[in-house]
């Protein structure tokens, strides 16, 4: 019997750990709720680097509003390396 890798979800679990999904069905319900979470962080990921820029881009704007950014930026970035190394696992041509 040839076992489906398992596909890394985009979220921990309670205890921070990662979760996995073992399924031989790319559009099962909870591939399809994983797709969207990527999408979503994604999706926010996009608009904290508009938000961020246009901090930087105000001469005026204070050492409260760039941490604020700087730390929201990091967030979306962290979530952006998680959904690569989903999407990584499923790269096509991959052993």
């Amino acid at each position: 019997m040839d076992e489906s890798p398992l596909r890394l979800l985009p979220w921990n679990s309670p205890e921070g750990r990662p979760c996995y999904l073992s399924t031989d069905n790319p559009g099962s319900m909870l591939s399809g709720l994983a797709d969207e979470v990527e999408a979503e962080l994604v999706s926010c990921g996009e608009a904290v680097l508009s938000g961020a820029e246009a901090v930087l881009a105000d001469a005026a704007a204070g050492e409260v509003a760039v941490r604020f950014a700087l730390r929201r930026t990091t967030e979306s970035l962290r979530d952006a390396l998680r959904v690569a190394h989903c999407r990584e696992g499923r790269a096509p041509g991959k052993p």
